[in-house]
């Protein structure tokens, strides 16, 4: 998963609401989090989820994300 869209990392539309995004989020965290998931890419996709949620959670870094 290399992913450079935020949306599409976290497998959410871009008209999400937060509580989907937050969903979304605590799924793939769990699915990818390296403690859980011993592929050689989790570590990596896990930066990525992480990443993405930290923009799209924040009110003011989406915004800015979706110009």
């Amino acid at each position: 998963m290399v992913a450079s869209d935020c949306y599409a990392i976290l497998g959410v539309k871009s008209t999400a609401t937060e509580e989907e995004i937050k969903k979304a989020y605590r799924k793939k965290a769990l699915q990818y989090h390296p403690d859980k998931n011993s592929s050689t890419t989790a570590e990596e996709i896990f930066k990525q989820i992480n990443k993405a949620y930290e923009t799209l959670s924040d009110t003011d870094k989406r915004r800015t994300y979706d110009l």
